[in-house]
């Protein structure tokens, strides 16, 4: 019986042509878990694939090291696509890849972090395109599910706060197919509307349940809307790219319900506040005002001319005063002096003289004799005494000799 004797070379071939011909390991994909993973210096990655019932040798060469966005290690789970070989040399198979993933989680967190990327390279996350919040908002629009405990969370807190701020709901499907193209519409439909701000969430979840908020499409919608948005999606720890466009992100959706809404009391509190703030910057402006109001009043009167005419009146009476006092004085003192000279004339008197027994003598001139040179014998003399005058001749003159 003859029988075909092949080398282990040739069947080697054989089974790798076989593998080559095979369409489906041409490009297949399989997932496990990464195991003996190795980053050699050539720059090619040889690990291994496992699950509970086998394992399978695989290596990324360097040309394809572009299809890996992570640093892939020990444990991860991963979708690995390429294609399976044989290498000859060992006769054993493996797959070559092409591309590799992280498996469910770890592939969506890729994606969020590579849109996050994205979008903040394109200036959507900036602080200058942020809107502010308004503060007394009176309507408030919520893209929600309608059965959700997120839109009860808001409905309590916002009737607590102020029962007077209308809420109007879009119901929208936030987890699953089609769930980011509601939240669109919905906050499409009250950008139009016109209400004050727009809350956008939903309660918490996994990464998948949130995914809708992950979608670009939600990103733009509310990048380009013209009503300011607060985003709640999930529980404080969740983040979301809607989170990181929207103007403000609330940690929960009550969290959001207690911005959004102002309470009504503290407003009030707050309006009494200014009130008396403002009765008190009045009363200060108006006292102010008066004072200057005052003090020009009697710049103007001090300044008019009536005013300058009573300066002057009062003046000149000051001075008429003064003149008629001084000259009141000047005539006491001349009176004063007049009456000591007349005393004084008095006590020299020669009438006061002439009681005491004395005479006064003039020659036939007139004149007053003083010494008896002024004279001769022959000559006449008048001698007034007291009571009268007594004409003489002089007969003899005698002279005193010292």
């Amino acid at each position: 019986m003859n029988k075909n004797i092949y080398s282990v070379a040739q069947l080697n071939k054989y089974v790798k042509n076989m593998f080559a011909q095979d369409f489906m390991l041409n490009h297949i994909s399989i997932k496990g878990e990464v195991s003996n993973c190795k980053y050699h210096s050539t720059g090619h990655i040889y690990f291994t694939l496992k699950d509970q019932s086998g394992t399978l040798s695989c290596v990324m060469f360097r040309g394809n090291r572009s299809g890996l966005n992570f640093q892939m290690k020990e444990g991860d789970k991963v979708i690995v696509t390429g294609n399976v070989d044989v290498y000859e040399k060992t006769g054993s198979y493996q797959l070559y890849a092409k591309e590799i993933q992280l498996d469910g989680a770890g592939n969506l967190y890729l994606q969020f972090e590579a849109l996050k990327k994205q979008l903040q390279e394109m200036g959507m996350f900036a602080e200058e395109y942020k809107q502010p919040i308004p503060k007394y908002a009176r309507t408030v629009g919520i893209v929600t599910a309608k059965t959700g405990a997120a839109i009860q969370d808001i409905r309590n807190v916002a009737s607590r706060r102020n029962p007077g701020v209308q809420l109007i709901l879009y119901p929208a499907t936030v987890q699953g197919e089609g769930a980011a193209e509601t939240i669109v519409a919905g906050i499409e439909a009250l950008d139009r509307y016109g209400v004050d701000v727009i809350i956008v969430g939903r309660g918490g979840g996994s990464i998948e349940d949130l995914w809708a908020f992950n979608e670009e499409i939600v990103a733009r919608a509310i990048f380009e809307c013209k009503t300011p948005i607060v985003s709640a999606v999930g529980h404080e720890v969740d983040w979301t790219i809607a989170d990181y466009v929207s103007d403000y992100r609330a940690p929960t959706p009550s969290a959001a319900a207690e911005i959004c809404v102002f309470e009504l009391a503290l407003a009030q509190q707050n309006l009494m506040q200014y009130q008396i703030r403002m009765e008190r910057v009045l009363r200060h402006h108006i006292s102010t005002i008066r004072e200057k109001l005052l003090f020009h009043s009697k710049r103007i009167t001090l300044l008019s001319p009536q005013h300058k005419m009573q300066e002057m009146a009062r003046r000149l009476s000051d001075l008429y005063d003064k003149m008629r006092y001084s000259i009141e004085n000047r005539f006491k003192d001349r009176r004063n002096r007049l009456m000591l000279l007349a005393k004084s004339l008095e006590s020299n008197s020669p009438l006061r003289k002439m009681e005491s027994g004395f005479a006064y003598v003039e020659d036939a001139k007139e004149r007053r004799l003083v010494s008896v040179s002024d004279v001769k014998k022959g000559d006449t003399l008048a001698i007034h005494l007291k009571d009268g005058k007594i004409d003489a001749t002089i007969d003899e003159v005698t002279i005193k000799h010292e």
